[in-house]
């Protein structure tokens, strides 16, 4: 056992119990992954809507999931654009 902060351990201290943390690296920093993901699913299922429930949507007075649908992807391409000019403003930090 070379580094002791590598594993993470109880401590007792004065009665109360202690645990120390192991490091862990995040998975997605840029966060681009994550916003591509749900600006598809959104356009995906906006188009779902349109083509086999659109009529079904102006019977029943759903007619707003659909504006759900292409709010949610507009602005999936405002956050996919943010994320990726922070991911190279990070990207530039940390090469110079």
């Amino acid at each position: 056992m070379d580094n002791p902060k590598a594993q993470p351990r109880d401590v007792q201290a004065l009665g109360r119990p202690h645990h120390a943390v192991a490091e862990v690296r995040p998975l997605d920093v840029s966060g681009l992954r994550t916003v591509t993901v749900g600006t598809i699913l959104f356009f995906v299922a906006g188009l779902v809507l349109v083509l086999f429930f659109r009529e079904w949507m102006e019977d029943t007075d759903r007619e707003w999931w659909l504006w759900t649908c292409i709010a949610g992807f507009g602005l999936g391409l405002f956050g996919y654009d943010h994320c990726r000019r922070r991911a190279r403003h990070h990207a530039a930090a940390e090469g110079s």
